[in-house]
């Protein structure tokens, strides 16, 4: 597999894996499920591997430490702060001023069991913090040897032009995928303007995109009852989006996770973005699935009716407005 560039100089797998997947925001996982999963991506040639400090309350960063005792040298690492509470149990805030971003750090190092963190992510703008400030700090922590590479989640193209004016950014990590293109309006031009990798998360819609998904699957736990594209109404317009990948996949011999994926990689070639998408999973035999996409080639007449479908997603990404950038840019929020 060709590594690819993000930012100035960090060499990452071309696919990612989104950690977020083995805590139980999706239901019950069994941990050493989980590590074997890792190693599984690891020994496939996915290297680069995503997590945060509120995966789990903590329990992903330390599963991906347990990873990294025998493979640290095989692996890049990413980790975020800034959001406190857990996704399955829901936030309870966000914070980015200088103390706990340093406390943070401190806190996720001890959890991982590293010395270093290899791209360390903003997760969320604290709007009441400048985020010039919470770059600052992140930026101590590149001279003092913790972090390698600074990276932002979810900011506008304007947050992302102002974080980078202080210390080079390496990746913007937001939702993008066949049914979420908002950024593709700012924040994608602004990363490309910059020189800043993007790292899509949830690229398969958060499993939609595969067509596994429907409302009567989720659990009574699964936080994507909280997503208004996941409402019932929604969730059956939005079929029509999953009857466009499947008609492509078929055309393809090809599944749908693996169209879902090579849209993104196509996207990228054609921005001339360098774009690694994190998609998570617990089952081996789906790293070795979405690794396909990478040599799936899309032709013009598929990708437009892939585009055509996205232009009629129902539901927005998020049920608060500025908790994904697209909110915060429809609203001027700087």
């Amino acid at each position: 597999m060709a590594a690819v560039h993000l930012g100035n100089d960090l060499t990452v797998s071309p696919l990612g894996f989104g950690g977020m997947a083995l805590t139980p925001v999706y239901g019950g996982i069994d941990p050493e499920e989980g590590l074997q999963t890792l190693r599984h991506a690891v020994d496939a040639g996915i290297t680069f591997i995503d997590t945060a400090d509120i995966y789990g309350a903590g329990s992903n960063e330390e599963l991906v430490g347990r990873l990294l005792k025998d493979r640290r040298d095989e692996i890049q690492l990413a980790t975020k702060f800034g959001i406190e509470g857990n996704p399955a149990d829901g936030y309870t805030g966000v914070r980015g001023d200088a103390p706990y971003v340093r406390q943070a750090a401190e806190a996720s190092l001890r959890r991982l069991d590293t010395d270093v963190i290899d791209l360390y992510y903003l997760h969320r703008r604290d709007l009441r913090v400048p985020i010039v400030e919470t770059v600052e700090a992140m930026a101590e922590l590149v001279r003092e040897g913790k972090v390698r590479h600074l990276g932002l989640s979810e900011v506008t193209a304007e947050e992302l032009r102002q974080a980078h004016a202080v210390h080079p950014i390496a990746a913007v990590q937001s939702e993008w995928s066949i049914w979420s293109r908002d950024v593709e309006q700012h924040v994608v031009p602004a990363a490309k303007e910059l020189g800043v990798g993007f790292v899509p998360y949830s690229p398969l819609g958060r499993g939609f995109l595969t067509g596994t998904v429907s409302a009567a699957d989720l659990g009574e736990n699964d936080f994507r009852h909280r997503i208004p594209r996941f409402g019932e109404g929604a969730l059956d317009a939005n079929q029509a989006v999953v009857a466009a990948v499947r008609e492509v996949a078929a055309q393809l011999d090809a599944t749908p996770a693996q169209v879902a994926l090579a849209w993104l990689f196509e996207q990228g070639r054609r921005i001339g973005l360098p774009v690694v998408p994190i998609p998570g999973t617990r089952k081996s035999h789906r790293i070795d699935e979405n690794l396909g996409a990478l040599s799936l080639n899309l032709g013009q007449a598929q990708l437009e009716v892939l585009n055509q479908a996205a232009d009629a997603v129902v539901g927005a990404r998020s049920a608060d407005p500025n908790w994904v950038s697209q909110g915060r840019e429809a609203g001027n929020v700087g």
